[in-house]
């Protein structure tokens, strides 16, 4: 929802062609619906491999000349397939700031870990689980009452901030990936 609305304020140049989800019952796939866009739910088979599912979703991406996936609630771990098809297409986001707290429940992991500091990244996405080169990362305030849902709802509100500005940073074409380093050309 925050990146279509930085897309119709003109902030980010581009449009969102396609809403995918592994997920009937996904909000984003009723948002989409309610706003005209172009949305699917395609679900992996039980006949069907992770890669065969992924080849399914390249041939919907490959149809419509997608240049950019958007990872936003899409919680299945990509296929080597799609990711090495789109290098450096992908992004994520993530509710820490990483290399800290991978994976699943990280908001959670962060309050039991006792930090002060957590956050959100978005990186690109490569084969490991949020291992891609970091693109953007912001800063929240772990509080000492914090819970796993406080924490969630602040770092939310950053997230609806900076992933905005990595995809319009991304179709400026002004991300130059450098090793492990994402440089933002001026």
């Amino acid at each position: 929802m925050a990146i279509l609305d930085a897309v119709e304020r003109g902030r980010i140049g581009g449009e969102i062609s396609l809403v995918v989800s592994d997920n009937a019952e996904a909000k984003g796939l009723d948002f989409a619906n309610k706003k005209g866009l172009t949305a699917f739910c395609l679900l992996k088979t039980k006949e069907e491999s992770r890669s065969e599912y992924f080849e399914r979703i390249i041939a919907l991406l490959e149809e419509r000349r997608i240049d950019l996936i958007v990872m936003a609630g899409f919680m299945k771990v990509l296929s080597p397939n799609i990711i090495v098809k789109y290098k450096y297409r992908i992004l994520n986001i993530h509710p820490a700031l990483l290399p800290s707290f991978p994976g699943t429940h990280a908001q959670k992991q962060a309050v039991d870990y006792g930090v002060r500091v957590s956050g959100c990244t978005v990186h690109f996405v490569d084969e490991g689980v949020d291992t891609g080169p970091v693109i953007l990362q912001e800063a929240v305030p772990v509080l000492p009452q914090d819970t796993e849902q406080t924490l969630s709802e602040r770092i939310l509100e950053r997230e609806h901030v900076i992933f905005p500005e990595a995809v319009r940073l991304f179709c400026e074409g002004r991300l130059e990936v450098k090793g492990r380093r994402v440089v933002v050309k001026p």
